[in-house]
């Protein structure tokens, strides 16, 4: 491959997703068996269990295997050796775990500066999203996406348009990206809605206290927990979480300016 154009290079989820996909190809996992553990891909690739994750997302897009949860990825279907669909991935340039790693770098510290900058009409309006949603949920009513409602709230409660746009842009990748959506599918359920739902309360009364640091933890701490869920999500025999991105305690911890 041409070094000089690393815009056509495969991600690392993609080359994995695209040698499994081989496998079932040639035969070594025909429809109806289980593939291997996350764990035991991740080991043999030497990378970490969110690539694997998001390879799998890859194929269970494209119909290729199904993730059940407490189960494990079971193969659907035999893929041609030609797919359109594989090579939308290809051409895919971000996954998803990529971008909830920028949106934790990144919203942990708006969290915190919007501890310092927001107005009492911004704190009543990210109340107001929190109550709304409450009732969509006993309602089971999914019609507005209150969860991005707040977390642009939250950037706008900076007073600084360039970061309220840079999470825009991000929000604008998560509902542009088939991957993103397909994880996403696994955590619309009443009790992740409930989960979320209590993070964001978290985040608000640091806000209410003007409590920088708290903020910041507590925006850490919920897209962590965001993490740990699409993660654990089909991963039965393997009871520990390794190979994350990134810390889950950064070492940078108390030191926000």
């Amino acid at each position: 491959m041409d070094k000089g154009a690393p815009a056509q290079e495969k991600k690392q989820y993609q080359e994995i997703g695209h040698d499994l996909r081989q496998q079932i190809i040639d035969g070594h996992y025909p429809v109806g068996s289980r593939l291997p553990p996350e764990r035991h891909i991740a080991e043999s690739w030497g990378v970490s269990r969110t690539i694997v994750r998001e390879a799998l997302l890859m194929l269970e897009l494209e119909g290729t295997v199904d993730i059940r949860q407490s189960s494990g990825v079971y193969v659907m279907r035999i893929p041609s050796e030609s797919s359109d669909e594989e090579e939308a991935f290809f051409r895919s340039d971000v996954g998803p775990f990529e971008m909830l790693q920028a949106r934790q770098l990144l919203e942990s510290n708006i969290a915190a500066f919007a501890a310092k900058m927001a107005t009492k009409a911004d704190i009543e309006n990210l109340k107001r999203t929190l109550e709304q949603e409450q009732r969509a949920i006993a309602l089971d009513d999914k019609s507005q996406d209150n969860d991005k409602l707040f977390h642009l709230l939250l950037a706008g409660a900076t007073q600084n348009q360039m970061l309220l746009d840079t999470v825009n842009s991000i929000w604008r990748h998560h509902e542009s990206s088939p991957l993103w959506q397909q994880l996403r599918s696994h955590i619309e359920t009443r009790s992740y809605r409930l989960k979320w739902l209590g993070d964001h309360q978290t985040i608000l009364a640091a806000l209410r206290r003007r409590d920088v640091m708290g903020s910041w933890q507590a925006m850490w701490q919920h897209l962590e927990n965001v993490k740990h869920s699409l993660l654990e999500l089909s991963d039965a025999d393997a009871p520990d979480f390794d190979g994350y991105l990134f810390e889950s305690v950064p070492i940078f911890q108390g030191k926000l300016v």
